[in-house]
């Protein structure tokens, strides 16, 4: 991608905070072609039914289905556990996480973060906890794993669902269990722009087989069979190019994953001793996807905010991304439906974070360069 470096004039390579991975043109060609054989397009074909059993052995999960996105995927997670009244969440996310709950009647309740791993505090959820509330919707954030152990004995405890967005977590694990086999669901991204992507799409994982019919017949209108619908649904179906999408690069997954490390251990090298700059030290337990490198500048002792700091390198031809800013919860649409309770340690994370590029394709040299206009004085 190339485009003008504001005020220069100067056609540069903008390097982006992420750029999504594609496997060889001649390998998809070859994975579609057998759509023009069976002239199967959608609706749980060959591709689809192969790639779930091809993630359910990836993945290392009991169950996993298969839609349209990874927004579809959490909003008819919701659904399936027929839950109702309030659900505790975060506002340290994507505005995904936030419109599932509320466009499925719920009501979202925000928690406050730890300032580690900017995930769910979980020490702080038993106080939000009411008559009304049925679960609790941690998000994985950057692929750091929220305090799981804490969050389901709470919701033991309380008799609390708990459903995962997992959107940024593929394939990893934590103390050596899965990261689809928490909670009662999961969701997974699938998105263009995700560790591992099907252009569009998303999965939900979980044990219970039960689920496996819901589901099937909710992302299909609601339809058991041909002639009778027994629920509400929608259309949320993968289709069978995206799922042939998906086949082909989790091929490559791994080799994506480890192209990921490089970069990331090589920012982890040049500015984790730097002062006034934060970087989550990545526990021994955890076996990351490295999704995305987030850094926390703190202008009082860096000497440049963060905002100046995004400034800086969009006028060298790099975008960064503030990711999460604004929290969810300062959302117009949010503020003006639901009482939203104050999170101090998410709102000062949010004032200060920032992604930097980080894609498979990225070079030890383009990570240094970043580096060196970051440092700079």
């Amino acid at each position: 991608m190339h485009e003008s470096v504001s005020g220069t004039g100067k056609e540069v390579k903008m390097i982006n905070v992420v750029r999504a991975s594609l496997p060889p043109l001649e390998e998809y060609v070859e994975e579609i072609s057998s759509i023009w054989e069976n002239h199967w397009l959608t609706h749980t074909g060959p591709k689809h039914q192969q790639l779930q059993k091809n993630l359910e052995k990836y993945l290392d999960v009991p169950c996993v289905e298969l839609f349209s996105n990874g927004h579809m995927g959490l909003e008819l997670a919701l659904r399936v556990l027929k839950l109702e009244g309030e659900v505790i969440t975060t506002p340290f996310t994507f505005a995904s996480t936030t419109q599932a709950i509320a466009d499925v009647g719920l009501t979202p309740v925000f928690c406050d973060i730890n300032q580690d791993n900017y995930t769910m505090d979980a020490s702080k959820i038993e106080e939000l906890i009411t008559d009304k509330t049925s679960a609790i919707v941690p998000v994985h954030v950057y692929g750091y794993i929220c305090d799981y152990q804490e969050i389901e004995r709470i919701a033991r405890k309380h008799n609390l669902a708990v459903i995962y967005d997992a959107a940024h977590a593929f394939g990893e694990s934590i103390n050596g269990v899965p990261v689809g086999t928490l909670g009662d669901m999961s969701m997974f991204s699938f998105h263009a722009t995700k560790v591992f992507n099907t252009v569009e799409g998303g999965g939900v994982t979980f044990s219970d087989e039960k689920y496996r019919k819901e589901f099937a017949a909710i992302r299909q209108f609601g339809m058991y069979g041909k002639e009778d619908a027994e629920m509400l649904g929608t259309n949320a179906k993968m289709t069978e190019f995206h799922a042939a999408m998906r086949l082909c690069n989790l091929r490559h997954v791994d080799e994506e994953i480890e192209k990921r490390k490089q970069a990331y251990d090589q920012y982890v090298q040049r500015l984790s001793d730097v002062d006034g700059i934060y970087i989550y030290r990545i526990p021994d337990n955890l076996k990351l996807n490295y999704a995305y490198f987030p850094v926390r500048i703190s202008k009082n002792v860096f000497g440049k905010s963060r905002d100046e700091i995004t400034e800086i390198l969009l006028e060298n031809g790099i975008a960064p991304r503030k990711y999460f800013y604004p929290l969810t919860s300062d959302f117009s649409i949010i503020r003006s439906k639901y009482p939203i309770n104050e999170t101090p340690v998410a709102k000062k994370v949010a004032e200060e974070i920032l992604t930097l590029p980080l894609y498979a394709g990225l070079t030890i040299d383009e990570v240094n360069h970043i580096c060196d206009i970051i440092l700079e004085k």
